[in-house]
């Protein structure tokens, strides 16, 4: 056996009757407010087994493909019972961690866990989108995040983004990352698992009082008014991000004059403020929370404090020099922002899977 592969003492080999029952042990468990209940104590997936899965993956070892596809699986079964837009209760006393893009920067993933803590029931995160592309160890992103939504449900919550998609990961490296690490089958796989994942979140405080509400989503806001929260559930998001209010969801841009304008990016809205507060304020939400570009401050903070794009991948490929940023909120939703650097990672450069490899834009 190859000694990058995961060792024959790890969970991933000496459970295979546990790893069977892997694939449904939690289907049909969504419950109505967003949450799913955590797998008992014999159930696959404990916190030590994740540890050792993330040392694994942090020493640059590979994990066989069979207990990748596991994962996968069991994580498409979790994120395929889930509406499109998830209500998560922030209740007293409650914080939960909104990230940005990652980008394939595992090293600075790990550093969030070690500044921040490590994701649990008491201190959960929600991670908006572009897991994955640019950064070359895009799989080992994934494949933490999706162990740790698995382990529990409750401390990974995880939107999906416009680069979780089909046509931007063949062009921005992640499908030449998992073919040369995994082989074609498994990209399929994640493709599938990417149609699966919930468009965005609302953070409910109203349960206490004075607490508000927000939305958290990649991209942005829409190219008309009128559009509510309920015309979002029913979009059919099992497909490519490529038109109407789903791609508007995972591909807008703010901007800073009222109105609209033409998107820089050729798909999506650019959308002001006005846009914003009119949106909110019909939906009976006090803010937005997106992502999708890089801020040199790892933030930037709009519309008279009701947007806020969060970025959370330091010294963008290796080349930018920005700070990344993470926000906590309570029941009120007034942010709590934390900067962070870069770490060092292996000498694996950004794009490393992609031919012809350059910036191609930021988004």
């Amino acid at each position: 056996q190859d000694q990058d592969t995961l060792k024959v003492s790890s969970w991933f080999q000496l459970r295979p009757p546990q790893l069977r029952r892997f694939r449904g042990i939690h289907e049909n468990t969504s419950n109505n407010n967003g949450t799913i209940p955590s797998h008992d104590s014999d159930g696959v997936l404990t916190r030590g087994h994740v540890e050792e899965l993330i040392e694994h993956l942090r020493n640059q070892k590979a994990v066989h493909k069979k207990y990748a596809f596991k994962l996968l699986i069991a994580a498409k079964k979790i994120f395929g019972a889930m509406e499109n837009i998830v209500t998560l209760p922030v209740g007293s006393g409650s914080v939960i961690t909104v990230c940005g893009d990652t980008h394939g920067q595992y090293y600075d993933l790990l550093n969030i866990f070690k500044l921040n803590g490590m994701p649990s029931s008491e201190n959960p995160y929600l991670f908006n989108g572009d897991f994955v592309d640019r950064g070359s160890f895009s799989v080992e992103v994934i494949l933490t995040l999706l162990a740790l939504k698995i382990h529990d449900p409750n401390c990974m919550h995880l939107t999906r983004g416009n680069h979780e998609s089909e046509s931007m990961n063949k062009i921005y490296g992640f499908e030449g990352e998992v073919k040369a690490k995994h082989g074609e089958r498994l990209f399929k796989s994640f493709s599938e698992l990417f149609r699966s994942m919930p468009l965005a979140y609302v953070l409910d405080g109203t349960p206490v009082s004075g607490g508000k509400r927000a939305l958290v989503l990649h991209g942005g806001l829409f190219s008309r008014d009128g559009v509510m929260l309920e015309d979002l559930q029913k979009l059919d998001r099992f497909r490519e991000p490529d038109t109407g209010l789903m791609a508007e969801m995972l591909w807008s841009d703010p901007r800073k004059e009222n109105g609209w304008g033409t998107s820089k990016r050729g798909i999506g809205a650019s959308f002001g403020p006005d846009v914003t507060k009119r949106f909110l304020d019909a939906n009976n939400l006090e803010l937005v929370v997106r992502s999708h570009e890089l801020k040199d401050e790892g933030y930037e903070i709009e519309a008279d404090g009701r947007l806020i794009t969060v970025f959370s991948a330091p010294n963008y490929c290796d080349q930018m020099g920005n700070s990344g940023a993470y926000i906590r909120f309570k029941s009120d939703m007034k942010p709590d922002i934390s900067l962070f650097k870069a770490v060092p990672h292996p000498d694996v450069k950004p794009m490393a899977y992609v031919s012809n490899a350059g910036l191609m834009g930021l988004g």
